[in-house]
């Protein structure tokens, strides 16, 4: 695919739009409906290409799965009713899906095959192999502790206690789901607490859990409706290019703002970004709170040293928010974020490399960097197929008369197929152009 094209916004950004569905929420409905009895329906999920490597991994292991206009219709198998898979199961890019998908895998009567991509099957495995081995499960990886991930199924597991040493709901989630298979307490501490969509979402179908992330294993689930909100993730693109060009005005309906997702929205704040929440459900009963945004351009934003406590609640939008603190008056500083080195990419450095070839001053570390806000320049960066830098550059591109030209953009469908369309409508300047 060309080079995805991003130059300086010829008026301030206008409109209202609702983000693609949570995608995090998605890759949950889908496995937790096929694993459960009777149908479950998903109003909002999305469509992406990862979510689309979960759905078809769950049609793979026998579920049912079928459109109806917006909503989603799954017919699940049981607890017992999984199948074995007659070819390896693509997770694409999302180690989401790998991960969680693993720990389902690994209670089961037959043996499996998780794959992905090169950038999937090159990030670290071991974390989930860890607790796993001490539930009885048997996992085989590469020398380097990646995938393929050959799991040989285990119906006789045992509860644990697992203290993770990251914060990580994919670590969490991947104990907690073959902890409905094992015999005693599954249970998981972490040094801050990760998103917990996973423990929100069980109860919706059935599961009684224990206090934190915990369940008394073994437990079935049964069908239940979904109504999945827009995804924080990305529409903390919107909320960062309506906060850069002067002028803006956008609002953003139906924004999930589980508080362990939404950060971001508190540092651009403290940035000294203007953002109007209206509360749509606060979140009162067990589901995932929800409200619409309008933010606007409110003057130039200034550095900040974010609070590592908010990290683990804005770890996907740590590269958006690099974008932000190029632009913004001083010195913005992030610690604590070595996690950012093993996602889709090694985000802190395809994201300092990118903003050093636009003209701004940085320092990076091994868990962080600290960004001397600027005046970016034209040039052509490389988001190394990294989904979420590609969208960061775009933004930052809004502010340059003769734009950058961002190489390796090609995997924004994995979490927002109509991020380009979505920037057009309210005014952005997007276009695919030969390099």
């Amino acid at each position: 695919m060309m080079p995805l094209y991003a130059k300086k916004a010829t008026a301030p950004l206008a409109g209202t739009l609702t983000p693609p569905g949570d995608k995090s929420i998605s890759h949950r409905a889908l496995i937790f409906g096929g694993l459960a009895d009777g149908e479950t329906v998903v109003e909002g999920l999305l469509v992406s290409a990862d979510t689309t490597a979960t759905r078809n991994a769950m049609v793979q292991l026998g579920a049912s799965v079928t459109d109806e206009g917006d909503v989603l219709r799954i017919r699940g198998l049981g607890q017992a009713g999984l199948s074995a898979p007659s070819a390896p199961l693509d997770m694409g890019n999302s180690g989401t899906a790998m991960r969680l998908l693993a720990g389902v895998l690994a209670a089961q009567s037959f043996d499996s095959v998780l794959t992905g991509d090169a950038s999937l099957n090159s990030r670290p495995m071991r974390r989930i192999m860890t607790p796993l081995a001490q539930m009885g499960a048997n996992v085989e990886a590469t020398e380097a502790g990646t995938a393929p991930l050959h799991i040989h199924g285990n119906p006789a597991l045992k509860g644990i206690h697992y203290d993770s040493p990251v914060a990580s709901a994919q670590i969490k989630s991947c104990v907690l789901l073959a902890g409905l298979f094992a015999q005693g307490e599954s249970r998981v501490t972490e040094p801050r607490l990760s998103r917990d969509h996973t423990e929100r979402m069980l109860p919706l179908f059935g599961v009684r859990m224990g206090e934190g992330a915990a369940l008394q294993g073994p437990q079935g689930l049964t069908g239940a409706k979904v109504l999945v909100p827009s995804d924080p993730s990305s529409a903390a693109f919107l909320v960062a290019v309506a906060s850069l060009v002067p002028g803006s005005d956008v609002t953003l309906r139906n924004v999930g703002l589980n508080p362990t997702r939404s950060a971001f929205f508190d540092a651009v704040k403290a940035m000294g970004g203007r953002i109007d929440i209206e509360t749509v459900n606060d979140g009162s009963d067990g589901l995932e709170p929800v409200g619409d945004l309008r933010v606007r351009y409110n003057g130039r934003l200034k550095g900040i040293d974010l609070p590592p406590e908010w990290v683990p609640a804005m770890i996907d939008e740590i590269p958006i928010l690099m974008a932000l603190a190029a632009t913004a008056q001083g010195r913005t500083r992030v610690t604590d974020a070595a996690e950012l080195r093993v996602k889709e990419s090694d985000r802190l450095a395809v994201m300092a490399r990118g903003l050093e070839c636009m003209g701004i001053e940085l320092s990076e570390r091994p868990d962080g960097v600290d960004v001397f806000g600027g005046e970016p320049c034209p040039a052509r960066v490389e988001a190394e197929n990294d989904h979420r830098c590609a969208m960061s550059f775009a933004v930052l591109g809004q502010l340059i008369e003769e734009g950058v030209l961002i190489d390796g953009a090609d995997y924004i469908d994995t979490s927002y197929p109509g991020f380009s369309a979505d920037m057009l409508s309210i005014g952005a300047q997007l276009e695919r152009r030969d390099g």
